[in-house]
């Protein structure tokens, strides 16, 4: 009879390492989860706040990069804003380039410690420069851009708000 709730011991015992075996692996594959969601919240369509240019923030590889998706033209209707090209690059077989759809930051990691994303680079159109990047959330769930050269102190922050593709078009007007 010794046997009985020896075996029912060895049975539980075994039941239980099981199931915390499986308690942790869910554990961190949810904290893994977590931290995944949290690197991917630049994901997206993202307008500048003065409303004059949108961009599209997406993953490519470990890096993160953006490229244009619309520019407001209402200051130059000389070309249609599908065939404005990037004429200011100091690279000229670049010249030709469209600037819809135009890679014009690239290189960003997640850095978990610092919660940004850093080690990018930017290239600003309007003035054919490449500068230096990185980039984090604000509280109020804004992207700040801070492109530099050089020293992170010299340099300038650009602000983005998130768009949803469906209604980005109501959201500039």
């Amino acid at each position: 009879m010794a046997f009985i709730p020896e075996l029912l011991w060895h049975f539980n015992f075994f039941i239980m390492k099981k199931f915390y075996f499986i308690l942790i692996l869910v554990v961190i594959v949810a904290l893994n989860a977590s931290s995944q969601n949290n690197t991917d919240q630049i994901v997206g369509n993202w307008l500048i706040a003065e409303n004059n240019m949108a961009v599209e923030i997406y993953k490519s590889h470990n890096f993160y990069e953006a490229k244009v998706i619309w520019v407001n033209d209402t200051n130059d209707k000389s070309t249609p804003v599908n065939a404005k090209c990037d004429f200011r690059n100091p690279e000229e077989n670049l010249r030709k380039r469209k600037i819809i759809g135009l890679v014009v930051m690239n290189g960003l990691i997640y850095s978990e410690q610092n919660n940004d994303w850093e080690q990018g680079k930017i290239y600003d159109p309007h003035s054919g420069k490449n500068w230096s990047a990185k980039v984090s959330l604000t509280k109020d769930k804004l992207l700040r851009v801070h492109g530099y050269w050089g020293f992170q102190l010299l340099g300038k922050d650009i602000l983005f708000k998130k768009i949803l593709a469906t209604n980005f078009l109501t959201t500039i007007k």
